[in-house]
């Protein structure tokens, strides 16, 4: 899977793309990550990438030119666009699932007020919001795409199955909660079920638990 990001600080990619699951799909040549610094495409000797708002208001906006020039330097392909913005579709597991099965990805990392509408209008590309609040720019969204979409690229997580009981799942639930060693701390014990080996239980035990961990934590998944 290819995926291009665009963005004007390509610096703060550099350590994610280097460890953990990133870094060893990247290295396996299973993830063709790809970051462009969008100054690189300006046109005026200041690299200058924003300008003042039509209609006023505060901020800067970003401009269009360099954007689609760096988008159009990527090459033709059958690729998806996505702005990263707190306007855009709430990112989900269903979501992601659906982003996973393209082969090529570009995302483009917004900075101030945000980034001239008709780059959305004109590329076409599609605005993606990983939740109801605002940051600074695109760049860590972009990072909480690529990271949820490469878990479920084939090859990059050692064991498949890891992935089919994470939360919001094909049941929509969060997942049971989880117990390693020691099987008592500081009093706290772990289910008596989870040790005896009963693997029919077991699973009910986990069905079970799931569902109210939903219920306490996220009742509106149940709805």
């Amino acid at each position: 899977m290819r995926i291009d990001i665009l963005t004007i600080f390509p610096g703060i990619f550099e350590s994610p793309l280097r460890e953990s699951l990133l870094g060893r799909a990247v290295r396996a040549g299973i993830l063709d990550v790809r970051v462009h610094d969008i100054r690189d495409f300006a046109t005026d000797r200041h690299r200058q990438v924003d300008d003042e708002s039509y209609g006023g208001g505060p901020g800067m906006v970003m401009k269009p030119e360099p954007i689609f020039a760096a988008v159009e330097a990527l090459g033709r392909g059958e690729r998806r666009l996505i702005v990263l913005s707190p306007s855009g579709r709430r990112l989900d597991q269903a979501l992601v699932r659906e982003l996973a099965l393209e082969p090529w990805l570009v995302l483009i990392c917004g900075r101030y007020e945000g980034i001239d509408e008709r780059v959305v209008q004109g590329l076409p590309a599609e605005e993606i919001s990983i939740g109801d609040y605002v940051l600074s720019g695109g760049e860590l969204p972009a990072l909480v795409v690529l990271e949820a979409v490469a878990r479920l690229v084939p090859g990059v997580i050692g064991r498949e199955e890891s992935h089919e009981r994470d939360s919001f799942g094909e049941d929509g639930l969060l997942d049971h909660p989880h117990y390693t060693r020691p099987s008592e701390f500081r009093g706290m014990r772990v289910p008596d079920v989870l040790l005896s080996g009963n693997h029919a239980e077991i699973e009910r035990w986990r069905r079970e638990a799931a569902l109210e961990k939903t219920r306490r934590n996220r009742p509106d998944l149940l709805e």
